[in-house]
């Protein structure tokens, strides 16, 4: 009984070990980790909106510049 008692003790321990390892350890960039999600949650009808967003994002910030006039024939 003593045993299951110090396991779930040691549980938050070990947890919160893992975090801090985690939290010191180098990160990666937010498309690595937008890739890694959709590898493993199998979200892959979500790639085609991102892309179309950031697309359109680019034509918003484009439309500002000195290259607007080629744009607006688009």
């Amino acid at each position: 009984m003593t045993d299951q008692i110090d396991e779930k003790q040691s549980q938050p321990e070990k947890s919160s070990a893992q975090f801090l390892a985690q939290s010191e350890g180098t990160s990666s960039g937010i498309l690595a980790e937008f890739w890694v999600f959709l590898c493993h949650n199998k979200k892959w009808w979500l790639a085609p909106i991102i892309i179309a967003l950031l697309l359109i994002g680019l034509l918003v910030l484009i439309s500002g510049s000195a290259i607007a006039p080629f744009i607006y024939p688009i």
